[in-house]
């Protein structure tokens, strides 16, 4: 309940109205109640509305009052640190905020509902840290924060599935213009007119200057020819103009590669028809790691900076090539599903050279968080396309081969609480 203002001029020129022994009456209770209300103004029966930032309803007391008007919320307060990654997922009724329907971002290889996916249970569950409360990402009130500003989301295409989160979400309050793609649609560019905001994803999988040689199935001609040393001028010549950026990789590094150093062959990952030395991946995500670290603490950059970790998959009974799916339908117990050795290698690289980091960065005044999705994702074995990829792929008569995508997240879905911790993490920046 939201208590009433009182109107002070109105009440003293009753008061002078009466006689003198009401004025001493009305005064005495006046002072015992605002003996009460100091006493007991931490009582759960009083209300703050500044104290509810990220209220949605329109909360009605004895005497209607809207406090859902912008005008009527104070900034969103700070709020003291905690452990945002610890938590468990529980159930949220209310479900998604936006439907594969009302929704046009959507690539069709995540509209798991449009593709035919029965069942719904999915969509009803949230993030919920264990030492303290997790709001709900508010799409006016980041449009806000943003204003004039500018987001990129740096990677492959986990962080085009990102992406396409934060889209459907924000376009719940204005509906994002297109201004840019690359000749695949690989990098693309949104712009919300009225707060002058943009939102980038550039595609650059190892972050690096690579030459990749595969189709849209992942199917490769040749190995991948990755510079070490050269980080990838399609985000460096943004860079300096962003004010947000949240950097990804991992994946990719597993892949049969070639690497460069000064122009000159350094060696490889996984090239046994050649005659070079085997360098392994966890050398090369090390070594572009530490330049891209370098690069930004380096650059002195003000802005806010994100290095997101690996995303998990739940691929069982096989991989991608192998006939692997992901069957489940409700999330996962802690320590149902672990880590492959492939996967902990490179998850340990990471966490490694950001510790090294993140050290040097905060010296700098560099603003380098880790926003490490790892361990709520791996949660989320419910979440992902599975067969579902495709349209309708039990259709009657389809006797194509069935490859399941158990590394994408199905939208809406799981990947859309990634967006409530990023918001906390502006907040508290």
């Amino acid at each position: 309940m939201v208590p009433m203002k009182l109107n002070w001029k109105a009440w003293w020129c009753s008061l002078h109205k009466h006689n003198h022994f009401l004025v001493k009456l009305a005064v005495s209770i006046l002072l015992a109640g605002l003996a009460f209300r100091l006493l007991f103004s931490g009582s759960s029966g009083f209300s703050n509305v500044a104290e509810i930032p990220f209220l949605e309803k329109t909360v009605t007391p004895k005497q209607p009052v809207s406090v859902d008007f912008p005008e009527n919320r104070d900034p969103i307060p700070k709020k003291e640190k905690c452990d945002l990654f610890t938590g468990d997922w529980i159930p949220n009724p209310a479900g998604p905020v936006y439907t594969n329907e009302s929704c046009s971002y959507i690539e069709i290889h995540q509209n798991c509902m449009k593709n035919g996916r029965p069942d719904t249970g999915y969509l009803y569950w949230r993030w919920n840290p264990r030492d303290c409360e997790l709001r709900q990402f508010n799409a006016q009130q980041f449009l806000e924060l943003m204003r004039n500003k500018k987001w990129a989301l740096i990677g492959d295409s986990i962080s085009r599935n990102h992406v396409q989160s934060l889209l459907c979400i924000l376009s719940k309050v204005e509906q994002p213009v297109h201004v840019y793609h690359d000749e695949g649609y690989k990098s693309r560019r949104w712009n919300f007119p009225s707060y002058n905001f943009s939102i980038s994803v550039i595609w650059s999988p190892f972050l690096a200057q690579a030459a990749i040689f595969e189709d849209y199935n992942g199917v490769s001609t040749s190995e991948v020819e990755l510079h070490l040393d050269k980080l990838d001028s399609k985000w460096t010549d943004l860079y300096k103009d962003l004010d947000y950026m949240i950097f990804s990789s991992g994946k990719w590094f597993i892949k049969s590669s070639i690497y460069y150093e000064n122009d000159m062959i350094l060696g490889c990952h996984y090239c046994p028809k050649r005659n070079l030395t085997e360098l392994g991946f966890d050398f090369a995500y090390r070594k572009i790691l530490t330049n891209l670290f370098n690069f930004i603490i380096k650059s002195n950059h003000k802005g806010m900076i994100f290095y997101r970790t690996i995303s998990p998959d739940h691929f069982e009974n096989g991989e991608w090539f192998s006939g692997g799916s992901c069957k489940r339908t409700r999330p996962a117990k802690e320590g149902e599903f672990g880590l492959n050795e492939l996967i902990k290698i490179l998850r340990d690289v990471e966490l490694k050279e950001f510790e090294k980091a993140a050290t040097k960065a905060s010296e700098k005044g560099v603003k380098l968080k880790l926003l490490d999705l790892m361990q709520l994702s791996l949660l989320r074995p419910d979440g992902h396309p599975g067969p579902y990829r495709h349209f309708h792929p039990f259709a009657k008569g389809n006797k194509e081969k069935i490859i399941n995508d158990c590394l994408h997240w199905c939208l809406p879905g799981p990947i859309d609480s990634w967006n409530d911790l990023l918001m906390e993490m502006v907040v508290n920046g």
